[in-house]
């Protein structure tokens, strides 16, 4: 059954709009935390939004107990792998600390109301860094490799402490998910929105950095709707959500010109040095079995749909 009232961190991203939409459309009042305390671009204005910093741990947990939500999910992240290497500190103390700082936040307004209190972590394949194996899942070894991947285990590790202690708290193991709403400092809404400014005659070249790494990309839509499956389903437990095929950065790029007419396209691409990460990995791919299984999830947009619409859409952008 959908819940009553909800709270959700990182509003302002392209997961936190779709989460907003889904959970206005089945009858939920949403409060949102962003930084600014302005409505973002694409979330509904049903939404109430907070002004707040996640890392702000007084401020946030006297909200929440304010609030007293019935699921909270928290997308809040610096989410750039790249900005992570720039600045660590920040980056453990968003994903990591302030995560952590939260989970207790809900469990204390569970303590206090004696109810259950619903919490989604969103997770990602950057936990398992290198792995041994492929396709990834719940039981593969964490082994990150960059300080995004290992501020997200100790988040994910948490979670799965605080479901020991009884709050029905979920890891989302998310996976790249892509849509028209990706900010442009993605390398996927880099590429479709160069592939497209090249298509219109605007731009002559595209900069890449590793066009070898391969991830498995799904529709950012679907993924939402896993974290409210989780949210929602009787027991809480670790997911990987992902799509279980991977392409490389290359493939991408391909898809991207090909759908938008530009033949002979290769001259235009460019590798920097300059963007290659100090590590990175090579394969990552999600077996979501389990999200299958226990949740009925699956994918429903094909990598190259994606790819498709991504473009389309930078296609007519003024």
């Amino acid at each position: 059954m959908p819940a009553t009232r909800a709270f959700v961190t990182g509003a302002s991203g392209q997961d936190g709009s779709y989460l907003a939409e889904r959970l206005i459309a089945d009858g939920v009042e949403v409060h949102a935390l962003t930084l600014s305390g302005e409505v973002p671009a694409f979330l509904p204005a049903d939404v109430v939004v907070h002004r707040g910093d996640l890392t702000d741990v007084a401020a946030t947990r006297a909200l929440l107990a304010d609030l007293a939500p019935d699921e909270v999910y928290n997308l809040a992240a610096l989410s750039s792998v790249a900005a992570s290497w720039e600045d660590p500190d920040r980056s453990a103390s968003v994903n990591g600390g302030a995560a952590v700082a939260l989970l207790e936040s809900a469990w204390q307004v569970s303590q206090a109301h004696d109810k259950q209190v619903a919490f989604i972590q969103c997770s990602s394949a950057e936990i398992f860094g290198e792995p041994a194996q492929s396709p990834q899942s719940e039981d593969t070894p964490l082994r990150p490799v960059n300080p995004y991947g290992a501020a997200k285990a100790y988040a994910h590790l948490m979670t799965g402490v605080y479901r020991s202690r009884g709050l029905h708290a979920s890891s989302m193991v998310l996976y790249n998910h892509e849509s028209p709403r990706r900010s442009p400092r993605f390398v996927t809404r880099k590429i479709t929105s160069t592939v497209a400014a090249i298509a219109r005659g605007r731009a002559d070249s595209l900069v890449l950095g590793n066009l070898d790494a391969r991830r498995d990309f799904g529709w950012a839509p679907d993924y939402v709707d896993a974290m409210v499956r989780a949210a929602r389903h009787a027991q809480a437990d670790d997911y990987v959500v992902a799509t279980g095929k991977s392409h490389s950065v290359r493939e991408f790029v391909a898809a991207a010109f090909q759908h938008a007419g530009v033949r002979d396209w290769e001259p235009m691409v460019h590798t920097d040095p300059s963007l290659l990460r100090p590590t990175d990995p090579t394969d990552l791919t999600g077996d979501f079995s389990r999200a299958r299984t226990v949740l009925g999830w699956k994918p429903s947009v094909s990598f190259h749909e994606i790819v498709a619409r991504m473009v389309d859409a930078d296609l007519v952008e003024p």
